[in-house]
């Protein structure tokens, strides 16, 4: 399931931002934190990863499945 979002454009004089928000329930699942630092990584024009450079461990590992069987 994705949760949907917009992108906002905040022009000023001189500069211009844009905001894309997290949802809350996103958020809080993934244990975001305020004024925690992220990075933004294009992966191509149709996608952007987030990376969390410091998130908190996972609380169990999960092993991850690499082919159907």
């Amino acid at each position: 399931m994705g949760y949907k979002t917009k992108v906002q454009h905040i022009a000023r004089k001189g500069s211009e931002q844009f905001y894309a928000t997290i949802p809350s329930a996103l958020a809080h699942a993934l244990e975001i934190q305020k004024g925690e630092h992220v990075e933004w990584i294009v992966a191509d024009k149709a996608n952007i990863i987030l990376s969390r450079p410091d998130a908190p461990p996972n609380p169990v590992d999960v092993e991850k499945k690499t082919g159907r069987h």
